[in-house]
């Protein structure tokens, strides 16, 4: 079975999981623009996102809006219950699923999922249970990695390439 669904934690793993407040009380997040590249090829290849998060901010809706994720969930305290609603609505299986996260909110959502990511400064029980542990931090590049890991473990390189050619 293909991969069809890929989903997301966002901080520590779309971004470096800092959480910067202005004196204002604004919230910010830096986001890697290769991730982004990435997860934009994805969806055009007719693949889907989804974004779990135990975090609620209009800087994470504004950043799925931009790389056109259908599927954002915030606020998020059990991801694995989310998944599963989300799994039957889309008519997916878990087998179709590939996860990344780097903390221990995301540990049953990385287990239940037929393959699970973790950036390289993931903590380390997360790095002790997932399939692959990427080379790259989190807002550094690592959402990148996953899927072009993907990209190849599913022979769709021609495909990735031939959309910026």
């Amino acid at each position: 079975m293909s991969i069809e669904l890929i989903v997301l934690d966002v901080d520590g793993t779309m971004t470096d999981g800092k959480i910067i407040y202005t004196e204002q009380g604004d919230e910010i997040k830096s986001f890697c623009v290769k991730d982004g590249l990435a997860i934009a090829s994805w969806v055009k290849l007719g693949k889907k996102v989804a974004i779990i998060t135990g975090r609620s901010s209009n800087i994470v809706k504004r950043r799925a809006g931009e790389l056109g994720i259908d599927y954002l969930y915030q606020g998020v305290h059990n991801k694995k219950e989310v998944l599963t609603k989300l799994l039957l609505e889309l008519g997916l299986e878990l087998e179709n699923v590939a996860s990344i996260g780097d903390d221990l909110n995301d540990f049953p959502m990385l287990t239940s999922s037929k393959i699970s990511f973790a950036p390289y400064n993931a903590s380390s029980y997360i790095l002790n249970i997932v399939d692959i542990k990427l080379k790259n931090s989190g807002g550094e590049g690592a959402v990148r990695e996953m899927i072009e890991k993907l990209i190849t473990q599913e022979g769709l390189e021609e495909a990735y390439l031939e959309l910026w050619q």
